[in-house]
């Protein structure tokens, strides 16, 4: 079994801000595959079903970023899940709009949403797909520019990115990380 997690906040007034990438991919993945992310268990919406015969949880944890791993952890421990079965999807200053990079691990960068997911799984290997959002113009602007609304021309960029990123972890779960990264990066 997989768990497939998208980083993001809850609350209407961050649909569509930069942050929510994560989130966005899950929806994509809920509505190409047909896995309702409705329930509600472990400080998140997640829902269950396949992808190319394996078997699949999509998750979106509702603890705010910062405390993403909070949720994670839980689903972890009661589904007894191997941390290279964990794939995090989450939003990357570190990208240019519209490029997706896959990672079989590494650190968290500055992202305080995988700062949360590295210290409750108590390990950097897991599996993260980094969806680009690009830098803000000035540097101390970086909390208005993730949590801002994503102006139309941008969105679009990021909505092909986001079909890239809901194909890559489709890839990651029919071939591998290797394949997939060779694949997508």
């Amino acid at each position: 079994m997989y768990l497939i997690v998208g980083l993001g906040n809850p609350e209407d007034k961050y649909s569509n801000t930069r942050h929510n990438m994560g989130f966005d991919v899950i929806n994509e993945l809920s509505k190409e595959c047909d896995i309702k992310v409705s329930k509600s268990k472990f400080d998140a919406f997640y829902g269950m079903g396949e992808i190319n015969g394996k078997k699949v949880i999509l998750a979106k944890p509702q603890t705010y970023m910062n405390l993403s791993g909070e949720s994670i952890i839980k689903f972890k421990k009661f589904y007894k899940l191997s941390n290279k079965n964990i794939i995090v999807i989450y939003d990357d200053m570190d990208l240019n709009i519209g490029d997706i990079r896959l990672k079989a691990k590494g650190g968290p960068g500055t992202h305080n949403g995988m700062k949360s997911v590295i210290e409750n799984l108590n390990t950097e290997e897991f599996i993260r797909v980094r969806v680009g959002i690009g830098v803000p113009k000035y540097k101390d602007d970086i909390i208005n520019y993730v949590l801002e609304q994503i102006p139309k021309r941008e969105r679009e960029i990021l909505d092909e990115s986001i079909i890239k990123a809901k194909d890559s972890i489709i890839e990651i779960l029919e071939n591998g990380i290797d394949r997939a990264m060779n694949k997508f990066n």
